[in-house]
Formats: structure tokens, C-alpha cells, sequence
């Protein structure tokens, strides 16, 4: 509460360096460490900072128990470690550290007889569609980010921009185009969710999502609202597969499947309602200015574009986008995580000039920005 009480002082004097120098004074800390009034603050602060001491082997914590299937296994009984050991083919000891681990971190917990059962938490890890691949391939950031001094400085040749070529705009090898399809497109299933919550696409004829891939999130805006026709445009070494999904849900009637790339040419006409579904973030503000200009020219006077992406918290920063995102996209080199406001501003250039920001319910997930061509 004294620290707290000292904040809101040290904005309005000329000392404000003094607020800094009281905490980081050991004689102060340990003072507030006894005093009843604050020394539950100083714990809670305490144990944020060794959170992030700490936050690396939490991660590797969680890979772990994804690569090894272990939430997985856990799925159907509580199991003891000596069973997951051999499982995994991981020494018992070791296992045994993995497991409590995750129950400190609340994925695990144990129960009678040596055995580990899933938390709630674990539960509902093993059921978001995507998590699992998205926290499998950390690997590659987690050595992007190994010399993090290299990496704020420009110097790291990044290992992530190679595992999404596709945003350089060249060719992919299949393998390498089936990864990335299958990658987004579970991972899609709740950015379409929230994107479905925030957005109403009822009043909408033909929606041409751009940068589709295999169509996870026009199979879900068709599910929802049967009379939409659905455009998908994408390169044409994704777009193809979105064929068999649209026959799969039985959308292939309504479905239209363009290929080409945004970079080079002109975006397929004819929809009232054009969406980029994660698709800004990964590319620079001139190709982001260039893809915007083409959106507007594509639709028609009171058509819409519909942006859902992870976002900045721009004058507020906020967790997922400023101490995730904007360093994932700046391992990719070519994208960055943008504000509400920011992206706004490049419509605003494009041509379009009403602009909303409808709420969003997970802005972890994804947040909309919904701009209309009025004229």
C-alpha cells in the first residue's frame, strides 16, 4: 500500500527517479518484507518476478508433456509415473521430476497411489484446437530468442522465417505447404470462434476471404450463416486444399477457390465483404498498405473488410500481443503486431473511412478492426 501510495506521488515531482531507488533499496526491502501492511504485496511482487525468472523451464515444462503425449494419456485414467516413464521411455526419476513440476505449474495433480491425474487446466490444454502443433514448434523461436541480445539488435538470422516461407511470398515445397495448412487451420478454430462472436456476417452476400488457406474459417462463417456465398483466395500451393473441406461440410456449391498471390496481382471481385483472418501481422506496413488499397478497390460502395488478428495493446501494452506476438512476428522478418488504432490508420489511407472496433472476448486469441467503403 506505502509503495502503491508512493506511485501515484512520483509521477507529479521533479524526483521521479526517487520511487526507484526506495524499491530497489535492500534497507527498504527488507523493511517492507516485515511490515503487516505490505509485506503481502512484497510477496506478490517477489513471486511475479521469480514467474519470470523462471518462465523459460515452465515452457520447456509444457513442451515436455506435449511432445511426450503425456496430457494425452492422462485423458482417459490417472496414470503413475512409473507407467509414464516407460511410456516415454524417460528414467523414472526424471519422470517423476516432470510430473511434480506440472503439478506445481497446475497441470497435473496427484492423487492416491502415486498416480497423476489432469487438472482443469490440463484438461482444457489437450482440447484447444491447435495448441498442441503451436506448442510443439516453439522450439524454433525458443533458439531464435536463445541470445536475446542478437535478436533486439537485428543480428540473428532467424530459423522461424524459414518455417513460414510463405510470407516472403515464394514457393513452398507440398510437405512444407501441408504443415503450414494443417498448422493454421486447427489453430483457426477459435480465432473463427471469437471472430463469429464480435463480427455479424448475416447481412453479408458473398464474403472472399483473403489468405484462406484450407478454408477453416469460411467453413465456419458457411456453418453459421447458410445464405453466405464464400470466396476463398489464397497462393496456389494452399488454396487447393480447401477443396476437400468444402466437400467435406458439404459447402462446395457455394464455395468459389481462387489462387495467386496478393503481392503480385489484383484480389478476385464480386463478394461484399472481404475478411483477412490473421493475415496483417505477418507482412510489412508497405505490403499491409498495398493488400489494404487492393481490398478497397475489390469491394463495392458499402462493402466491408474484416480484419481479425492478434493485436498490440498500443498506449496500454498488454501481454499476448507486446510480450508474445511482436516478438514472434519480428523472428518471422517480415511482420509486427499492430494496435487496434494503428491498423485502423492504414484503412483510414486505403479509402475506407468507417471504422469500428467491436469488443473482444479473448484479445489473447484475436480482436477485430471493421471497416466499410462508403463511397
Amino acid at each position: 500500500m506505502l509503495i502503491l501510495r508512493v506511485s501515484s506521488f512520483s509521477t507529479t515531482l521533479p524526483w521521479v527517479g526517487w520511487q526507484s531507488r526506495l524499491i530497489a533499496s535492500r534497507k527498504f526491502q527488507t523493511w517492507a518484507a516485515g511490515f503487516p501492511l505490505t509485506r503481502r504485496l512484497v510477496r506478490r511482487e517477489g513471486e511475479a518476478l521469480f514467474d519470470l525468472l523462471a518462465g523459460f523451464c515452465h515452457s520447456q515444462i509444457l513442451t515436455a508433456l506435449v511432445k511426450f503425449e503425456i496430457l494425452q494419456n492422462l485423458m482417459t485414467a490417472p496414470t503413475t509415473s512409473a507407467d509414464l516413464a516407460v511410456r516415454c521411455d524417460v528414467p523414472p526419476d526424471r519422470m517423476d521430476v516432470l510430473l511434480r513440476a506440472a503439478v506445481a505449474l497446475g497441470l497435473l495433480k496427484s492423487k492416491r497411489a502415486g498416480r497423476f491425474a489432469l487438472t482443469r487446466t490440463g484438461a482444457a490444454l489437450v482440447g484447444v484446437p491447435g495448441l498442441a502443433q503451436m506448442i510443439s514448434h516453439h522450439d524454433v523461436l525458443y533458439r531464435d530468442l536463445s541470445d536475446p541480445v542478437k535478436f533486439f539488435r537485428g543480428e540473428v538470422a532467424t530459423e522461424l522465417a524459414n518455417f513460414w516461407p510463405y510470407v516472403f511470398g515464394g514457393g513452398m515445397a507440398p510437405e512444407v505447404a501441408e504443415t503450414y495448412s494443417d498448422l493454421m487451420a486447427n489453430s483457426q478454430i477459435l480465432v473463427a470462434e471469437d471472430t463469429l462472436r464480435a463480427v455479424d456476417f448475416g447481412a453479408s452476400q458473398t464474403l472472399l476471404d483473403v489468405g484462406g488457406g484450407s478454408g477453416a474459417f469460411l467453413a465456419a462463417v458457411g456453418a453459421a450463416h447458410p445464405a453466405v456465398q464464400l470466396m476463398l483466395f489464397d497462393l496456389p500451393q494452399v488454396a487447393p486444399s480447401a477443396a476437400a473441406r468444402f466437400a467435406d461440410v458439404g459447402m462446395t456449391a457455394r464455395a468459389q477457390i481462387s489462387t495467386g498471390s496478393f503481392r503480385t496481382g489484383p484480389l478476385p471481385t464480386g463478394a461484399d465483404t472481404i475478411s483477412l483472418i490473421r493475415v496483417l501481422y505477418d507482412h510489412t506496413d508497405d505490403t499491409v498498405a498495398d493488400l489494404l488499397a487492393k481490398c478497397y478497390a475489390a469491394l463495392p460502395v458499402g462493402g466491408r473488410l474484416v480484419i481479425s488478428e492478434p493485436m498490440s495493446g498500443g498506449v496500454v501494452p498488454e501481454r499476448a500481443g507486446d510480450a508474445y506476438f511482436a516478438l514472434y512476428t519480428m523472428a518471422m522478418r517480415t511482420g509486427k503486431a499492430r494496435s487496434a488504432d494503428e491498423i485502423a490508420a492504414l484503412c483510414v489511407e486505403a479509402g475506407f473511412e468507417q471504422i469500428i472496433r467491436p469488443k473482444s472476448l479473448r484479445p489473447f486469441v484475436t480482436k477485430c478492426v471493421v471497416a466499410t467503403k462508403s463511397s
